[in-house]
């Protein structure tokens, strides 16, 4: 396959990161030429990089989860792997919170797990799972608790602070969470 010609890379780039945008603030739902509308492309521009809606979903949410996972790996070299680890629980709610697509692909909601998706979710999950296992270690989070435990959490959390029943103020049901991931003392 050749390289993409310098317009060609540029749109796509443009196309992503509209899609990103879209797809944050708006879900899976935004129509594919609400898309190229903002990134200034024309459908068929769209189309010639990503042969489906479901492709551009997978590209733009398969990037934002192999940035996450970076973000996991660099922490496991944290000097406190509590803190480490419960900064990268917290911060992966609020991120997912905001972000609509990425929050559906965490809960596993409407967002259809290709084997591309999945890979990226597997490695998400392993760099997880070595944060927590540090934290473990240190004895910053209960030992009976593993990293399925874990990603039911999440989605727990991002359901109760998308839901009418929340309530209060923002984070509040994250910290109640993280208050019963903590080892004792």
């Amino acid at each position: 396959m050749r390289p993409l010609r310098a317009d060609a890379r540029r749109n796509r780039e443009r196309v992503l990161e509209a899609a990103a945008d879209v797809l944050t603030t708006e879900g899976l739902a935004v129509p594919t030429e609400e898309i190229a509308r903002r990134a200034g492309v024309g459908i068929g521009t769209l189309f010639r990089h990503f042969p489906t809606k479901e492709a551009l979903v997978e590209a733009v949410l398969a990037h934002r989860i192999e940035q996450l996972t970076q973000d996991a790996r660099a922490l496991t070299a944290a000097a406190d792997p509590g803190v480490a680890f419960f900064e990268f629980f917290s911060e992966m709610v609020r991120q997912a919170v905001v972000n609509r697509a990425l929050s559906e692909a965490l809960s596993e909601g409407p967002v259809q797990v290709t084997e591309t998706l999945a890979g990226v979710k597997q490695g998400l999950m392993a760099a997880f799972g070595a944060l927590l296992t540090r934290a473990q270690e240190a004895g910053a989070v209960r030992p009976d608790v593993d990293v399925a435990d874990v990603g039911s959490l999440v989605a727990g959390c991002l359901a109760m602070e998308h839901s009418s029943h929340a309530g209060g103020e923002p984070g509040r049901l994250l910290a109640v969470v993280c208050d019963g991931l903590r080892g004792g003392a």
